[in-house]
């Protein structure tokens, strides 16, 4: 009986990553996220004379639509979405990951924000501040890794000829690489090209 093809594995997928590596990763940006979310905060407290404590980031219930606070700590929640495309950035740099790795943040906020205040965030105005906040991040990381993923690549090979004076002898876009071993070689680097003198044909007689 012919064994079946096992599927490829979709690239870009998480199983392309250890569980090890996940793991670390997913720690670090959520150390990252309520860190910027720290400094914010308490930025914003000291500067409006309050005391900071940590219910402003793990108490859900000071996140309102009805007082000028929680409007404030709103924006700091946009804020610090916007900050932590940069850890996504250079921690995942593929797209294919970011809306993983962002809504696993949110997720794992979500159940830290619960286990604070033991009771499940039932306003509509904090829901729309992590939907929010989940749509920056997002769209802004797979943003800034499909930049870097459409970088060009160096590859190994000699650029072509330099005159004696240190400029080129060519335009930058007509140069390209020489993968040859020695300079004077074709650019398919198969050898040397030589001008062969060839013999005057002879008359009819």
């Amino acid at each position: 009986m012919p064994r079946s093809r096992r599927k490829p594995a979709r690239p870009g997928a998480l199983r392309d990553l250890s569980p090890s590596k996940i793991l670390s990763q997913i720690a670090i940006l959520q150390v990252s996220y309520y860190f910027a979310a720290m400094i914010l905060l308490v930025f914003i407290t000291l500067v409006s004379g309050q005391h900071p404590n940590a219910g402003l980031i793990f108490d859900w219930r000071n996140l309102r639509a009805d007082i000028t606070s929680g409007w404030t700590i709103g924006l700091c929640w946009m804020l610090v979405s916007l900050f932590s495309v940069i850890p996504i950035l250079l921690l995942i740099a593929r797209s294919k990951l970011v809306a993983d790795f962002a809504l696993t943040i949110h997720f794992l906020h979500l159940i830290v924000t619960t286990l604070y205040t033991k009771s499940v965030p039932y306003s509509l105005y904090w829901w729309l501040v992590q939907a929010a906040s989940s749509a920056i991040m997002i769209s802004l990381g797979t943003w800034a890794c499909r930049w870097r993923e459409l970088q060009p690549m160096a590859f190994g090979g000699k650029s072509s000829e330099v005159a004696e004076n240190g400029h080129a002898t060519q335009p930058a876009e007509e140069e390209g690489y020489e993968m040859g071993s020695r300079r004077g070689q074709g650019r398919d680097g198969a050898g040397e090209y030589e001008m062969v003198t060839l013999p005057p044909k002879p008359e009819p007689s």
